[in-house]
């Protein structure tokens, strides 16, 4: 009997596997092409591989899509325009078309918009490169839908098991909900690799040591940008140490100049306001506010009292419709420093507590700017003109959904781009996208250093002409996986990353990446060895920039 009865126990377990695993074949769709985020990389993908004849699974894990392009970065960082082409200048030109037509005008007319900052549109070019995130949406939303690509939201990967490989090569990866995808190539368009991540290939987390790539800008950086001035003290009591370190400061050493360590460049929300009164809802006390926070900007503010202007302490860009995109700027601003280093390998409630920190923290900054005594007159009365729009994010509480992610993972793939590549030291002869910004780091850490704060990470290094990304860099190690892609979590030193992460870039590469993958199907070629030439015609064929 006892036999009998293990018999039967053994034989319900197997027909439960097998109906899970006839449950998983059932749930599991089979395309040419799947693409894993639907960021601006991602959606340019998705666009190019369906105009290829591909058959395109677009899938993003949150409800937001267009990353930071439609989270509030208006202010398009590019370096040079003309490093931009094919369906990335495409998207800035439809931008430009939508602001052509007059009912998209609400709160001002053409002629009252004056934009600035480092992108400002000229007279007679054929795109525009300021905009609202509402207005990113609705050009992608109409991009999508010309080219019918499917797009799936809420997808977010079984991070720990999610991943079929069979001989390095990935059969299908499975989401949280159940559902499952098979392709032929599979593109992780993420900002933090996760895909890339879960097949198990090679990736870092941080900054490595100048020597590590012989490079000079790496690893630690204690310079001038963004930084405190002398003399500003780091205790809750001024000059005792035992008080205990203001809110914000971490208690690390500053390490040796260039070392390598696990910490990541601090992230911000990119925030858009109003100052049309038609349009604001005021700015009101967030979650989990703490005057307390904003002490170190309290001394910040003493230490410096001929900076009065508020773009002394912000970069304020003005977007279409009395709207702007706010950066960060100076030693106390938007920046969350020291709060982005474990985001990138967080589980996906950890990284919803990470955002809500950010969140809680940036709009307690601009509550502290409009209701703190403390906070100067001029200051106090310009932040007060400005409310969060009741046009944008209205799913989402008129609060961008999208954190700024400056950096996450990074692969360490077939070919790794560093600071020879950016400064022409090292030119790849097999481009596939060209990048133009500056090798560009915000800080990494708040630190005390002599006795006083001190922000350390912030790298600006430019001066050098617009250059090519490797195709290879983009692929990992042959022998790792044969079958993935990856153009924004792309395999770069942390410094070369910093040059390479724009939006625009990140468009360019999501392209390539689903020419290669295209031409690879149509071939019959695994992508490591993909013959370059019809993949340099193909995309000079489809006016992508390679070279200048």
């Amino acid at each position: 009997m006892k036999m009998k009865g293990l018999k039967l126990i053994l034989l319900g377990f197997i027909l439960v596997a097998i109906s899970i695993s006839c449950q998983q074949e059932e749930n599991k769709v089979d395309y040419d092409i799947c693409i894993y985020g639907a960021t601006s990389g991602g959606i340019a993908a998705a666009i190019q591989a369906t105009r290829m004849g591909k058959s395109v699974i677009l899938l993003e894990p949150n409800q937001h899509i267009g990353g930071l392009t439609t989270g509030g970065l208006g202010q398009t960082d590019i370096g040079n325009k003309q490093a931009i082409g094919g369906i990335s200048r495409e998207f800035y030109q439809n931008i430009k078309a939508y602001y052509a037509k007059p009912e998209n005008w609400a709160t001002q007319s053409p002629e009252e918009y004056i934009d600035g900052g480092q992108t400002r549109t000229k007279k007679g070019e054929d795109a525009m490169w300021t905009f609202e995130p509402s207005a990113a949406l609705e050009v992608y939303e109409q991009m999508i839908a010309e080219n019918n690509i499917k797009l799936e939201k809420g997808k977010r990967l079984n991070r720990a098991d999610g991943v079929e490989m069979e001989a390095g090569e990935i059969k299908s990866i499975s989401m949280q909900d159940g559902s499952n995808y098979s392709a032929h190539v599979f593109i992780d368009a993420t900002y933090e690799g996760d895909l890339m991540a879960a097949t198990g290939v090679s990736y870092t987390v941080g900054r490595e040591a100048n020597e590590t790539y012989g490079e000079t800008y790496n690893g630690v950086q204690l310079l001038e940008g963004h930084q405190f001035p002398d003399g500003v003290d780091p205790y809750k009591t001024s000059g005792d140490p035992d008080s205990g370190l203001l809110w914000g400061i971490s208690d690390n050493q500053l390490a040796e100049q260039g070392s390598g360590d696990d910490l990541v460049q601090a992230y911000n929300f990119r925030i858009c306001l109003t100052n049309a009164p038609e349009n604001q809802i005021p700015i009101t006390e967030p979650d989990n506010y703490d005057p307390a926070k904003y002490e170190l900007l309290v001394r910040l503010f003493e230490a410096q009292p001929n900076k009065r202007k508020i773009n002394q302490y912000f970069i304020w860009s003005n977007m279409p419709n009395n709207k702007t995109d706010i950066n960060n700027r100076g030693g106390f601003s938007t920046d969350m420093i020291n709060n982005s280093h474990n985001y990138a390998e967080a589980s996906w409630e950890e990284r919803e507590r990470i955002i809500k920190e950010h969140k809680d923290y940036t709009q307690g900054l601009l509550y502290f700017y409009q209701t703190d005594s403390r906070v100067p007159d001029s200051l106090q009365i310009e932040v007060k003109k400005w409310g969060y729009p009741k046009d944008e994010y209205t799913e989402t509480g008129n609060w961008s959904p999208q954190l700024y992610v400056r950096e996450a993972r990074r692969m360490v793939g077939s070919y790794v781009m560093t600071q020879a590549n950016c400064v022409g030291e090292e030119v790849v002869q097999d481009p596939i996208g060209m990048a133009a910004y500056t090798m560009d780091s915000h800080n990494c850490q708040r630190i005390v250093v002599d006795g006083q704060v001190k922000n350390e990470g912030n790298v600006e290094v430019g001066g050098f002409p617009p250059y090519p990304i490797s195709y290879r860099s983009l692929l990992p190690k042959k022998e790792e996986c044969s079958n993935l892609i990856v153009p924004v979590c792309l395999s770069a030193s942390h410094i070369a990353f910093g040059s390479i992460r724009m939006e625009p870039v990140f468009m360019a590469l999501g392209q390539s990446a689903a020419t290669a993958a295209s031409l690879s199907i149509d071939q019959k070629q695994p992508l490591h060895e993909l013959d370059y030439e019809p993949l340099k015609t193909k995309l000079l064929e489809d006016k992508q920039i390679i070279g200048l």
